[in-house]
């Protein structure tokens, strides 16, 4: 980040703009303030791949494209959501008077600035260095983040905040967005509230909810929800969130719905279409999830945002209708995945899957059997997760419905359900992932209730005044299976009964090693990449998150 926002002789910028006259006048006013470097994209998809491989300085982008269905709009939303455009980058969008209510509702959340045509060079500068100036007046909290101590960056916006400083309402969205990363949901609650008091902000409404969401109070979520999209029924990001609240509630019908509003509102967001697509085909839309996922290869299968599970799910979709070329395309895509990603263990694993699906079409049996013990051997891995999981059901089911037997494959399904069967949601998925063999979707079930009836045994002895016995019996539970429900519910009990436990410490140390490998999956219905940036939130741009540390020591102001 440069330490003088007025010097912008070493800078550089991308020129965003459909227009071949007002692009060329950007780029001429830009090199007269002193820009080194200015490269122009006519179209939203050449500027996604350039800003995807590339850091620039400033990125001033026009609104609207007459010869592109995307819009400048969508493409920032895509590019914050997936955490591609670092602090440092100032982002303007340029408007037509018409479309100035939409910019500046937008300009509170994500824009750094926004200009109105028509414009003047002056204009453009002081829009310039005012945002250069937020971005220097805000260094420490953005250094901390890079740095990813996120409990000093939540630190540091509560204290902004709190005293009304320089850029309090930004500093206030970031330090929610790393409380919620720390998982102190209720604190990341109340700051949205302090805000909303403050000023009433659609993204501190959205940020109400998601804090809701993570913290499991899904109706309220669905009800802060509701009322946001009533008051604003063009706010795409509050779609997002509404689907995923749904999904974690397993109304998957209500989950489509709206998936289906947000993509038709942005028709070239490709996390969007691979969400909306993903769900779909688990639902059993095969037609309407080949549709969306093709058209989200077509947008961006070089792009960052890409999601290869998307080829996974056509390669599947392919395999049922027949379509070896199709197929065959999918393995040639997922393939050039892991070259480019040759670390990568789920681009790894997702590509068994594929090739195994392409040998089961070419009638190499041995060969397909093979990669399937392959990956049921995984199973029990602390890397094998839900996505995994749902991958494998898709392809035992199909050997099973094609009569191919596997030795022991019940009793993997089995284990599959015991480790993943944490919330009805979860449950539906993972069987509606086996619905090509029946009789699998009904050992997913009773895993389910098998679980749901050991928990509950254990339950009772901490309500017959055996605390200790019933957090070693759940910890025990959550061990064998690897299940999070056993081990989030043995940790309540030890927090609630901790004085009456002898060995309280001894047994809250093994419970955080077991939370901190299997209670990731606890309750959370994910589709797609689970590390992927969630919808309505400040770009953080670090996927990896520091252990929880407690900052509710800072007091708000309201």
């Amino acid at each position: 980040m440069r330490l003088n926002p007025y010097d912008l002789r070493d800078a550089t910028a991308l020129v965003v703009d459909g227009n071949v006259l007002s692009r060329s006048v950007l780029v001429s006013q830009l090199r007269d303030l002193g820009f080194r470097s200015v490269l122009q994209s006519p179209r939203v998809s050449d500027a996604r791949r350039q800003l995807e491989f590339k850091t620039f300085d400033l990125v001033v982008c026009e609104q609207h494209f007459a010869t592109d269905v995307a819009t400048g709009q969508e493409l920032l939303d895509d590019l914050r959501r997936c955490g591609l455009l670092p602090f440092s980058t100032v982002f303007i969008m340029i408007t037509a008077e018409a479309t100035y209510a939409t910019v500046a509702e937008a300009a509170e959340s994500a824009l750094d600035s926004y200009l109105l045509r028509p414009y003047t060079q002056a204009r453009l500068e002081d829009r310039i260095i005012q945002a250069r100036q937020r971005k220097l007046s805000l260094k420490a909290i953005f250094e901390a983040v890079e740095a990813k101590d996120f409990a000093l960056g939540a630190k540091l916006c509560l204290e902004r905040f709190a005293q009304r400083g320089d850029y309090w309402l930004y500093a206030a969205r970031v330090g929610a967005e790393l409380l919620l990363r720390l998982e102190q949901y209720e604190h990341a609650q109340k700051l949205y509230h302090a805000v909303i008091e403050a000023k009433t902000l659609p993204w501190a409404r959205l940020g109400v909810a998601r804090a809701q969401v993570e913290a499991g109070q899904v109706q309220k979520a669905v009800h802060t929800l509701e009322g946001l999209i009533s008051d604003e029924p063009g706010y795409a990001d509050a779609y997002d969130v509404m689907g995923r609240a749904h999904v974690e509630s397993g109304d998957f019908t209500a989950a489509l719905e709206a998936y289906r509003t947000a993509t038709t509102m942005t028709p070239s967001s490709i996390s969007r279409l691979q969400r909306h697509g993903m769900l779909a085909h688990y639902c059993g839309d095969t037609e309407t999830a080949q549709e969306l996922l093709e058209r989200s290869v077509r947008l961006g299968l070089d792009s960052k945002m890409f999601d290869a599970q998307t080829l996974v799910l056509l390669a599947t979709m392919r395999f049922d209708g027949g379509d070896t070329k199709g197929l065959q395309r999918c393995s040639e895509d997922i393939n050039d995945f892991v070259e480019r990603f040759p670390d990568s263990e789920r681009l790894q694993r997702l590509a068994v899957v594929v090739d195994t699906l392409q040998q089961l079409k070419n009638h190499q049996t041995a060969r397909a059997l093979e990669l399937v013990r392959q990956l049921m051997g995984q199973v029990r891995e602390d890397s094998f997760d839900f996505e995994a999981a749902c991958n494998l059901l898709m392809l035992v089911s199909r050997l099973a419905a094609q009569a191919i037997q596997i030795d022991e494959v019940d009793q993997c399904v089995r284990n599959v359900g015991m480790r993943f069967c944490n919330s009805r949601a979860l449950t539906d998925l993972l069987a509606r992932a086996a619905g090509a063999f029946p009789a699998f979707a009904d050992i997913i079930a009773q895993a389910q209730q098998e679980v749901l009836h050991r928990v509950e045994e254990a339950m009772r002895l901490s309500l017959e005044g055996k605390p200790q016995a019933a957090v070693v019996q759940l910890t025990k539970l959550g061990e064998v299976t690897q299940n999070a429900k056993p081990l989030e519910a043995a940790w309540g009990v030890l927090k609630r009964y901790e004085e009456r436990i002898n060995n309280a410490e001894e047994l809250a140390a093994q419970l955080k090693d077991l939370r901190a490998r299997y209670a990731g999956f606890a309750g959370r219905a994910t589709i797609g990449d689970k590390n992927a940036r969630q919808a309505g939130g400040v770009s953080l741009r670090v996927m990896d998150v520091a252990a929880p540390k407690d900052v509710s020591g800072t007091k708000l102001a309201t």
